[in-house]
């Protein structure tokens, strides 16, 4: 898998059926290796082990209703009173960063409400905070956990 620009992890590996599978801590179980799940990973780990957030308040792709239609995001991080405080759209490293990109996390976050919206694809990576009247305004990182 191509090297990204999140710190390194200590992660489990199996060769199943012809395929690469990844050990996911948050679902506690095995998933197939893509590069959008490769990128997933190291982002999970990087939140947990550089920006404190405690595994225990991190979901992974769970279905939500989008403008009726059913959607699943990658990453939903909520805060110690299980309300949602940073929403992550994860892309494979070969997918551009576009304002599309950004639209579609947005159009979870209207469903989720988080405070924060980021989107990566590993190699690069940006982050903005919504304000109470609506506003948003990108950060310069991603924020420590602190909820």
């Amino acid at each position: 898998m191509k090297s990204l620009n999140l710190p390194p992890f200590e992660y489990k590996v199996k060769k199943q059926n012809g395929q690469i599978w990844i050990f996911d801590i948050i679902r506690k179980r095995y998933v197939v290796l893509t590069p959008e799940e490769w990128v997933r990973q190291h982002f999970i780990h990087f939140l947990i082990e550089s920006k404190g957030y405690p595994a225990r308040l991190i979901a992974v792709e769970k279905e939500i209703q989008v403008c009726g239609m059913k959607r699943r995001f990658d990453l939903v991080c909520y805060d110690r009173q299980a309300v949602p405080y940073l929403i992550v759209e994860c892309k494979a490293p070969s997918v551009v960063l576009s304002q599309a990109v950004f639209d579609q996390a947005f159009q979870y976050n209207l469903s989720i409400a988080a405070r924060f919206v980021a989107i990566t694809n590993g190699c690069l990576h940006f982050c903005g905070e919504i304000s109470g009247d609506g506003k948003f305004q990108m950060l310069a990182e991603i924020p420590n956990f602190c909820g």
